[in-house]
């Protein structure tokens, strides 16, 4: 099998112990998962079921106790910190819950910054930023800090620091759990817009009506196992953003 065969995501035997006490605890138990290209998967799950620590090991921000990630055919279990860290910066875009975002910085600063750690000269790195920023609707509030943007606003912000350096996947963590239900609907219907353009997008969320009404592919996690994987057809997503 070439890589161009594979999955763009595969776990394998994916499982991630903790040690609070004497007897560990399994927040993942042998996570066996091929994630496309093609789909907008919604990880769901209740607090303490495992979706949290399986986005931290896609995004490499941690790492298994046992099993592999496999991304675009490259094992993450391979790649050491200075790896990790370009894959970070270069493969995968993260979204936050909470934003984020450097309070001192302006949003198009705050977009810029994986650029500026990527090396990227200032000129090319303000066209970049300002090109993202109006792609989300904010080429009006590039000047304005985090603190004089509305919650939408600084989300919109998170989104486009994920975009910027064009990643192949945008994962999102509880995307819209700090906002109103109107800028929820607004955040989520540019994540689906994105999916449409063709960007890859897991989303972790606890909200199993969300993400039967936006994902082409639900995934519930139940004590670190998977408990439910569904699909439904990508047209269904017209409806969920109408």
């Amino acid at each position: 099998m070439t890589t161009t065969d594979l999955p763009l995501i595969r776990t394998l035997g994916l499982t991630k112990l903790y040690r609070p006490g004497d007897h560990p605890v399994a927040a993942l138990d042998g996570i066996d998962l091929d994630l496309d290209a093609t789909d907008f998967t919604a990880i769901v799950g209740a607090s303490g079921s495992g979706k949290s620590t399986l986005l931290n090991l896609l995004a490499g921000l941690d790492r298994p106790t046992h099993g592999t990630v496999q991304v675009a055919g490259r094992d993450l279990a391979r790649l050491d910190a200075a790896g990790l860290a370009e894959y970070r910066l270069k493969t995968v875009g993260m979204i936050f819950q909470s934003f984020n975002l450097i309070a001192s910085m302006t949003a198009a600063e705050n977009v810029e910054l994986p650029l500026t750690f990527a090396g990227m000269d200032r000129t090319e790195r303000r066209r970049k930023a300002a090109d993202v920023l109006n792609r989300v609707g904010l080429s009006d509030r590039m000047g304005h800090r985090p603190a004089e943007l509305s919650g939408g606003e600084q989300q919109r912000v998170a989104v486009a620091r994920a975009l910027v350096a064009d990643p192949a996947i945008l994962l999102a963590d509880e995307p819209t759990g700090n906002l109103d239900s109107r800028t929820a609907a607004e955040i989520m219907s540019l994540l689906v817009d994105l999916h449409r353009s063709g960007k890859p997008v897991v989303m972790i969320t606890h909200d199993l009506e969300l993400a039967e009404r936006v994902a082409t592919r639900q995934i519930r996690l139940l004590d670190g196992r998977v408990a439910t994987d569904s699909r439904q057809p990508t047209m269904a997503l017209a409806e969920a953003t109408r």
